[in-house]
């Protein structure tokens, strides 16, 4: 039986799981945008990020539930985001991953001040993922901002990104 989480801990998860949900939001939001420009398969990879935010909430969630604490969803902000172009969207992107990567360092950082050593292999596997994540976005963005205007370009990557095989992660 795993430790209870403790109080601090549990108010950390509980933040983690409402950004999560914001960052599912942040993404839908995004999908529409780039699907109003035209660009459907940047839209459905924003889509299948949203979706992959929303099953990252649930595991933190679960993780609390596994360990007697109730998960209590916080306020969750819209995402008020003007973007214009696929770049904006793909840096809008980027510094929304920047943003999670950094709670979840905390995250990791309150679990080690609270000796939680049951929260670690969840921890360790988001940490890992945010790396990822982020050197992904940061790909698509070198390349779109190497086809700038090119509209051949642009939308051969578009189509390569509504290609994306969703993982399950």
């Amino acid at each position: 039986m795993a430790m209870k989480l403790s109080d601090t801990l549990a108010e950390a998860f509980n933040k983690q799981v409402t950004a999560e949900l914001e960052a599912s939001l942040v993404y839908l939001q995004l999908s529409y945008i780039l699907d109003d420009l035209g660009l459907v398969g940047m839209r459905d990879w924003m889509k299948t990020q949203s979706e992959e935010e929303l099953t990252h909430a649930q595991q933190f969630a679960d993780h609390m539930l596994d360990r007697d604490a109730t998960p209590q969803i916080g306020t969750i902000n819209s995402p008020a985001l003007k973007v214009t172009n696929a770049i904006e969207a793909f840096e809008a992107s980027l510094a929304h991953e920047q943003k999670i990567s950094g709670m979840i360092r905390d995250l990791a950082a309150t679990a080690q001040n609270e000796s939680d050593f049951d929260s670690r292999p969840l921890l360790d596997t988001f940490l890992q993922e945010q790396i990822e994540e982020e050197s992904t976005v940061k790909e698509i963005l070198d390349r779109l901002r190497m086809v700038a205007n090119d509209g051949s370009g642009l939308l051969r990557m578009d189509a390569e990104l509504g290609a994306r095989e969703d993982s399950d992660d």
